[in-house]
């Protein structure tokens, strides 16, 4: 272990004459070696551990320096350690344990570390100055987590309070965006619900978030559901309580975190200055926020466009066409011909052409004609049947057996909520 001196015992039981070649050879083999558990312990016992951390403006050699390792001990570490850890990613404050064995001439005999909460690298020596790294995966669980809020500002607002992940609340947000307008469907005092997989490590340290589970909110009263069910292929969508899916032939809103700042209808034109019909709607974003395809469909067109700037046009059938404006750049691979899914991050919001700062124009399109996105009705998505269906309802019960669970131990968003492992509750504490 690290190096040190160890016994070995081999199988001395003499192999049948039939077979005594090939069990020969067997009983030779790396994998019939046994460590004395003697020995292992004994070299165990005189391993002792010192943990460091790296400073600000310091090296890992100069830290090993600085803790009784030698420069040609430091320098063949380092080497050793690259071909797992990419050192230039070392940062002030990691911590990293020197292993020493003050019974052995060189008494350095590795370094372990954690650069990340998924797995430990270990560098430790084999003989002389040569030393080897090797890479562990930490142990980690799956958990599902629910945390729910009162809306008083906004949803992120509300979310961060209940340290909701930022990647869950987009999907929760990408779920509901079908029917709901999160900039006017949205009043203080509504409410939300959500219900995810949490990846932790065996000492309860959250590591990232899963799938989104389980999504409610309740906006003036009304309760909208959203479950996800998970279909044969792997493929997941998301359905209400009867099965229906929640998926619509187009996105009413195809960015995140976006503010209305210009309906669908006539207006003043704020740069030309008289009234005209405004022919799409206008949202509200920081520049560069990615903007996604509102269906599945082809690109008709990715280019400059006179007053739209950098626009692309998608063409969803033989009737519905949707455009996105004033972009700042297309993303990779979008042109003509390219074929895009719903939700796929096709450009980037800009303020190109004639735009007075960075926002999204987007225009759906009906047989050639501009209509109002927010009056169109647009085509639900596939329906769970037979099979699907049955086990889709034990995926209802499930997720309401779990909510139930929660009872009135979450305090509201606006109060800071209080996430709650749901294995942590009522039959089964932490």
């Amino acid at each position: 272990m690290f190096g040190g001196k160890s016994k070995t015992q081999i199988a001395q039981t003499a192999p049948a004459a039939s077979t005594a070649t090939l069990d020969f050879e067997a009983q030779f083999q790396p994998a019939h070696f046994q460590l004395d558990p003697f020995a292992a312990r004994a070299a165990a016992n005189r391993l002792s551990r010192v943990t460091v951390e790296l400073e600000d403006g310091d090296t890992l050699t100069a830290l090993l320096v600085r803790n009784e390792v030698s420069g040609d001990e430091a320098r063949a570490t380092i080497e050793a350690m690259k071909s797992a850890y990419d050192v230039r990613k070392a940062r002030a404050g990691q911590s990293f344990t020197l292993l020493f064995d003050r019974s052995q001439p060189q008494s350095f005999r590795g370094i372990e570390f954690d650069p990340d909460a998924e797995r430990t690298v270990s560098v430790t020596r084999n003989s002389g100055v040569q030393f080897a790294a090797t890479t562990a995966k930490r142990a980690l669980s799956s958990r599902t987590v629910a945390a729910r809020g009162t809306i008083r500002s906004s949803l992120f607002e509300a979310a961060a309070n209940a340290a909701v992940p930022s990647q869950v609340l987009q999907g929760m947000i990408k779920a509901f965006s079908y029917d709901v307008d999160f900039q006017r469907d949205l009043q203080p005092g509504d409410k939300f619900e959500v219900m995810y997989d949490m990846q932790m490590t065996d000492a309860g340290e959250p590591v990232r978030s899963g799938e989104l589970l389980y999504a409610q909110l309740t906006l003036s009263g009304k309760v909208k559901q959203v479950y996800a069910y998970k279909h044969e292929d792997g493929s997941v969508d998301f359905y209400d309580r009867t099965g229906k899916s929640v998926r619509k032939s187009l996105l009413r809103t195809p960015v995140d975190g976006a503010k209305l700042t210009s309906a669908f209808g006539m207006r003043r034109h704020p740069l030309l200055g008289f009234t005209r019909m405004h022919k799409g709607v206008d949202f509200g974003v920081p520049q560069g926020t990615p903007v996604y395809a509102a269906g599945d469909g082809t690109v008709d067109h990715a280019n400059w466009a006179g007053g739209y700037g950098r626009l692309i046009k998608v063409k969803h059938n033989a009737q519905m066409t949707t455009a996105y404006a004033h972009l700042s750049r297309f993303a990779a691979n979008i042109q003509p011909g390219a074929h895009v899914r719903q939700g796929q991050v096709i450009g980037y919001v800009g303020t190109t052409g004639n735009s007075t700062g960075p926002h999204l124009h987007y225009e759906v399109m009906k047989n050639g004609e501009q209509v109002n996105p927010n009056n169109t009705m647009l085509p639900a998505g596939t329906n769970l049947e037979g099979r699907d269906l049955v086990a889709f309802a034990k995926v209802i019960g499930d997720r309401e057996t779990q909510v139930a669970s929660l009872g009135t131990g979450v305090i509201l968003a606006s109060a800071r909520t209080t996430v709650v492992p749901v294995a942590c509750r009522a039959d089964a504490p932490c």
